[in-house]
């Protein structure tokens, strides 16, 4: 338990490889409704770290994302990653009708849609990678290459744009205060592009996602000009940047783990039930993301967060806590009572690409795994070199050798 008096300072930064961050781990149980002084923004904040509390705040309509349009809240970014007009700073029933929207125009049915394509893509990708030999960087040649182009296959965003749209989005992850002004930018440039495309398939529809959101219908609803274009952005970037990071952790672990290994190559039908268990269990980012404001008093077992503070969560630490997952630090495909994770979020938030981030990411994995039966890294895993600069935690490369 923890009073108003008591603030920690978290470094919100832990570049251990993929090593849960052990202040944040502490907090779970030593002060798991705790205040907190975040690196920027405004005031001080509450951070909620157990599995139950992280349920409550991103699911209770007490708890606002819609209230901290217009206010420099407390972040670990120098800016705020989220535009005023998106979807990630909704609350119901606004956020409802949106999410309506999108599911009409993107759903389960048009990714699987896109799966023998993303076939097609990874059978080409590790095909270039068997010619061009061992070692072979996974990061550059494999991860690196299938999200980006799946989402812009959705998108329908030229070929010569994407190297830029990459730039601008690795751009607006950054955690370094010296970044402030790229990072800008690269949010700034990534807006004015997509609201100038989105404009011009409302005008000129064609065979792809950004039109079919445009022209989604559910009764006379239908999604304005600043919602499209900030939401587009926003598949843009969380659809091809979070499911790289993702790919090239998973491989990662799945490399430094042999007995997993050799148990997903000896049944490979397990992959699906097995992602699951590696998105819980692999810390994917630093610190925290977007917060809510509460609306009213809230007590949390003898602690209140009132009315006007920031409540931020931690998914990471929820997806470890112990009193929800059965030895929660070990990676077990054959949990009993697999647990859902918070990965993708939880509540009325939850990702909207979480469907296609877990086909590419079947595709992506099993297709490797059968492609290279001997698969293994190609230096000592304390060589592997980490990302320290944006939000995301990810290998720089992954040297490998079959």
């Amino acid at each position: 338990m923890t009073t108003d008096e008591q603030v920690w300072a978290c470094p919100f930064r832990h570049d251990e490889a993929l090593e849960p961050d052990p202040t944040m781990s502490r907090m779970r149980t030593e002060a798991p409704v705790a205040r907190v002084r975040m690196p920027y923004g405004e005031g001080r904040c509450w951070l909620v770290t157990r599995h139950a509390d992280v349920r409550l705040v991103t699911s209770d309509r007490r708890f606002s994302r819609a209230a901290l349009v217009g206010t420099d809240f407390p972040r670990i970014t120098p800016a705020p990653i989220a535009q005023s007009e998106a979807i990630n700073l909704m609350d119901p029933p606004t956020l409802n009708r949106v999410r309506r929207l999108v599911v009409k125009a993107f759903g389960n049915a048009q990714v699987e849609k896109l799966r023998p394509w993303t076939q097609r893509v990874v059978d080409e990708l590790l095909a270039g990678i068997t010619e061009r030999g061992a070692p072979a960087d996974l990061m550059e040649l494999f991860a690196g290459q299938l999200p980006l182009r799946t989402i812009s296959e959705l998108l329908d965003v030229p070929e010569e744009d994407r190297p830029r749209m990459r730039r601008h989005a690795i751009a607006m992850m950054s955690m370094k205060p010296a970044d402030q002004a790229v990072a800008a930018e690269g949010k700034a440039g990534l807006r004015a592009y997509f609201a100038e495309l989105s404009a011009a398939r409302r005008r000129e529809p064609g065979d792809d996602l950004i039109s079919a959101l445009a022209s989604a219908r559910v009764g006379d609803e239908m999604l304005d000009e600043d919602e499209l274009a900030v939401l587009v952005m926003l598949l843009m970037v969380t659809g091809h940047d979070t499911t790289t990071y993702e790919i090239g952790n998973i491989v990662y672990t799945l490399l430094t783990h042999p007995s997993h290994l050799a148990e997903l190559r000896a049944h490979p039908d397990r992959l699906p039930r097995a992602l699951e268990e590696l998105l819980r269990f692999i810390p994917f980012r630093q610190g925290v993301g977007i917060p809510r404001v509460a609306l009213e008093d809230v007590d949390f077992d003898g602690v209140t967060v009132r009315a006007g503070d920031t409540v931020h969560v931690s998914y990471l630490t929820a997806n470890r806590d112990g009193a929800v997952y059965e030895r929660p630090d070990e990676l077990d495909f054959d949990r009993e009572k697999p647990a859902s994770h918070m990965a993708f979020g939880y509540g009325t938030h939850h990702c909207l690409g979480a469907h296609l981030a877990r086909m590419e990411m079947e595709v992506c994995i099993g297709s490797l795994l059968a492609a290279f039966p001997d698969l293994r890294l190609a230096v000592p895993a304390e060589q592997v070199r980490w990302n320290t600069v944006s939000i995301w935690r990810f290998p720089l490369a992954l040297p490998v050798a079959w």
